[in-house]
């Protein structure tokens, strides 16, 4: 394992996985703290804008070109600019089960099937945790 692909990459793609694996963990202690508590809106905030940094930045990562420079992560991308919003209005109007199954599925999607794709061969997530 190293980190230098990702650090040629250039700032962006790191700032990306950066990003990408601090919500990773940060969204896995929102999942098992418990809710409703200033630290876990607090905390709810970090992870949106982190989010909204992955999705945002993602539009600027062309590795995978399928539809001009755009690949099928980028559809990912949009669902999740969506589901952020989604949730975050349904925790203003206290819809906390729509909440939870929103952020539950951003999670799903947005960290854990991406984080899938970044790990294809080729890729540099790949290169980073398993050599070339």
């Amino acid at each position: 394992m190293t980190i230098a692909p990702l650090l040629d990459a250039g700032w962006l793609v790191a700032s990306h996985a950066l990003a990408a694996l601090t919500a990773f963990v940060l969204g896995a202690v929102q999942l098992a703290a418990p809710k409703g508590t200033l630290p876990h809106r607090t905390l709810g905030y970090v992870w949106v804008i982190l989010m909204l940094w992955i999705a945002g930045s993602s539009f600027f990562i062309y590795e995978i070109r399928l539809w001009g420079p755009f690949s099928p992560i980028h559809i990912l991308s949009l669902l999740a600019l969506f589901g952020l919003i989604s949730g975050v209005l349904e925790a203003r109007r206290k819809d906390i089960r729509e909440h939870r199954k929103t952020m539950i599925l951003l999670y799903t999607g947005a960290l854990l099937i991406a984080g899938f794709f970044a790990l294809m061969p080729g890729r540099t997530m790949r290169t980073v945790l398993f050599g070339s």
